[in-house]
């Protein structure tokens, strides 16, 4: 009888043992689970879509022409941009848009009027600084690469003209004003240094010469965030 007790006793213990233990486990879920949510990260991914305003310096020149000078025209095109934070603060952005520049010569090659046309994809990637303590109001800096290229090149006053492909810096500042955890408004200024070689054939002379650009990229438009 005694041997008997003792093992219903144990039993009882086990049970009970294992019933706390279970119960201590299902609160340590929970409270995994409730931190889990807490940290949660939010998506990475942002894109956003500006109307941009492409205005650039009217300064290069040809080679072996004294007092040469060119100028160039301004445009506004779409500009689409993907965002991947790595952290709150720290973001890459890859800055995707077209436009044209009519070419036309000043100073010393005035005469020739519109020297040609070009149009350029200059694919831009920077890396960024996000300012996180002003609430809805979101202020950001970065400093990137781009590489432009140069397509659909036609002559006008020229026999012919070769813009070369070129890689260039830029310059970053803007912000986004969030409406809701997904959508914004965003206000963006880029300074791109880009100052591409070009080939010019004038009455049958071959010439060279460089473009000095150096474009400023002013756009506004919204975002959204995955």
């Amino acid at each position: 009888m005694g041997v008997a007790r003792g093992v219903t006793a144990a039993i009882i213990l086990m049970l009970v043992g294992q019933q706390a233990v279970a119960a201590e486990l299902a609160q340590a879920a929970s409270v995994l689970q409730a931190g889990t949510a807490v940290t949660e990260w939010p998506n990475p991914w942002q894109v956003r879509l500006r109307a941009l305003g492409v205005i650039t310096e009217d300064s290069g020149y040809v080679n072996t022409v004294p007092g040469s000078g060119l100028s160039y025209s301004d445009t506004v095109v779409p500009e689409l941009d993907i965002s991947y934070f790595f952290t709150d603060n720290i973001a890459a952005e890859l800055i995707l848009g077209t436009t044209y520049a009519n070419i036309e010569g000043q100073g010393a090659i005035g005469a020739l009027g519109n020297i040609g046309k070009v149009w350029l994809l200059p694919p831009t990637l920077t890396l960024q600084y996000h300012f996180t303590d002003f609430g809805e109001f979101k202020p950001y800096v970065g400093a990137g690469v781009n590489y432009t290229i140069f397509y659909n090149q036609d002559a006008g006053s020229a026999d012919a003209l070769k813009v070369k492909n070129t890689f260039g810096t830029a310059l970053q500042v803007g912000f986004d004003y969030m409406v809701d955890q997904h959508w914004g408004v965003n206000f963006d200024v880029k300074k791109l240094f880009l100052k591409p070689d070009f080939d010019v054939t004038v009455d049958g002379a071959k010439l060279t010469g460089k473009a000095d650009l150096d474009p400023w990229l002013i756009g506004a438009g919204v975002t959204y965030r995955f």
